[in-house]
């Protein structure tokens, strides 16, 4: 059996590293100075659905992308597909490596978009060109309590 102390330890260790969805929409929307959210999924994953105000860099890209195109003071928060997908870790691991402050967002994409909060897809117009289009899915009450009337309510945890 652990010790309350080593249980304090170990909880405060977890939040320093993770985030859940809430927390990374509400920064992105505060304009968080520095804080950038990362798809670290394929382009077809990409394209299928991701957080509005997300940033895509698959994991392969990291090693040359990031430190050309982010300041040494940014703090990035990455998602993958979901709780069943490490692909936020092992880019955590990655942007770790390269020097920079990261938290992963639990939950990934899935409970992004289950939890009713801001989705893009890309298409293709009658034109060809891609275009990104608002994806945005219901509210899922098995992840988060209902909004009523077009309101967004915060679950207090």
């Amino acid at each position: 059996m652990t010790s309350p102390a080593d249980a304090a330890a170990h909880f405060r260790a977890k939040l320093a590293f993770e985030t859940d969805v809430s927390d990374a929409h509400a920064a992105l929307e505060a304009k968080e100075p520095g804080v950038v959210l990362v798809d670290t999924r394929s382009l077809e994953a990409w394209e299928q659905g991701h957080a509005r105000g997300a940033v895509h860099i698959p994991k392969p890209d990291m090693p040359s992308r990031i430190p050309a195109e982010f300041a040494a003071d940014t703090q990035f928060v990455v998602y993958c597909w979901g709780p069943g997908c490490n692909g936020a870790t092992r880019a955590g691991l990655i942007i770790s490596e390269l020097g920079y402050a990261v938290k992963e967002m639990i939950g990934g994409f899935e409970y992004w978009a289950r939890e009713g909060l801001p989705v893009d897809k890309v298409v293709t117009d009658a034109t060809g060109a891609s275009v990104t289009v608002d994806a945005t899915y219901p509210v899922d009450a098995l992840t988060s309590p209902l909004p009523a009337a077009g309101q967004r309510i915060a679950c207090d945890c």
